[in-house]
């Protein structure tokens, strides 16, 4: 989703696979390497199980057939080839039917830090072990199904709900803080960034946060959804479950009447310096 991209993903062929070149094969490979490194002990339980299923190779990209044998002997899912990028109608309608859209492109080296733009490696990486959690899977298919019924207004209030869950959620373990967000889970420096906060004891409210730490609060369906985010910096703000099963409670309650009340609420100030317009 988004207004522009110079990347083209790649075409699977009449049997559904997609041709990765050997530069693309490098470059997946040291994203895999270096990623799982970044995560051992800032992953959650639920994502660690959910790798250990997909068995990702580490010398080149999955093919999705691979990936959806996992995903639909867990949890129904499949993996679903799309563009570069896709409409929010598109989105929510693959979500709503248990498929979840992955752009067939990789980062080229000269970005392999940060791209702005979901690619193969954020898609699958990221996002596909939780899928394999049932719970997470619950949340992801409700909200695809709400998304998909809802009006261009209450759908951005719904992109903030997936935003500080799907992509920037953290939940509290045993052992302590761990992620489960793909947005996070993808990337190295908000990996080791995103388990440096504090909590909010609410002295921050309508002031900027200090850039090298990030607040949390606790998980809240209509807080959140009155939380204006930026898509291109270090989160300054993240909630956080008490337990994954939290999503599937989420998933049987009421949203659409949380997105009312939001809406009536009104936004939070950001915690950011609105140089751009709030995409969320």
């Amino acid at each position: 989703m988004g207004s522009g991209t110079k990347y083209i993903s790649k075409k699977p062929d009449q049997h559904g696979v997609v041709h990765w070149d050997s530069t693309e094969s490098l470059v997946w490979h040291d994203l895999v390497e270096r990623q799982l490194a970044c995560i051992e002990g800032r992953a959650c339980q639920a994502y660690i199980d959910g790798l250990e299923l997909l068995d990702l190779p580490q010398d080149r990209p999955p093919q999705l057939a691979d990936i959806n044998s996992v995903l639909k002997a867990s949890t129904g899912w499949e993996c679903v080839a799309v563009p570069a990028l896709i409409n929010f109608d598109r989105f929510f309608a693959l979500l709503a039917n248990q498929q979840f859209p992955v752009a067939t492109f990789l980062r080229r080296r000269e970005e392999f830090d940060y791209l702005q733009e979901p690619d193969f490696f954020h898609e699958i990486f990221g996002h596909c072990a939780m899928l394999t959690n049932p719970a997470f899977a619950a949340f992801t298919h409700t909200y695809g199904k709400l998304g998909a019924k809802a009006n261009s207004a209450q759908r951005v209030y719904l992109a903030r709900l997936y935003w500080f869950t799907v992509e920037f959620g953290l939940l509290q373990q045993v052992e302590g803080l761990r992620i489960y967000g793909g947005g996070i889970l993808s990337s190295p420096g908000e990996t080791q960034y995103a388990l440096t906060g504090k909590m909010d004891r609410g002295s921050s409210t309508g002031s900027k946060t200090n850039k090298s730490r990030p607040l949390y609060k606790p998980f809240d369906p209509v807080d959140i959804m009155r939380t204006p985010y930026r898509i291109d910096i270090m989160q300054p703000l993240y909630f956080i479950l008490d337990d994954i099963n939290q999503l599937y409670d989420l998933a049987h309650q009421d949203i659409m009447s949380m997105v009312v009340k939001a809406q009536q609420q009104g936004l939070h100030p950001p915690l950011f310096e609105t140089k751009i317009k709030d995409v969320g």
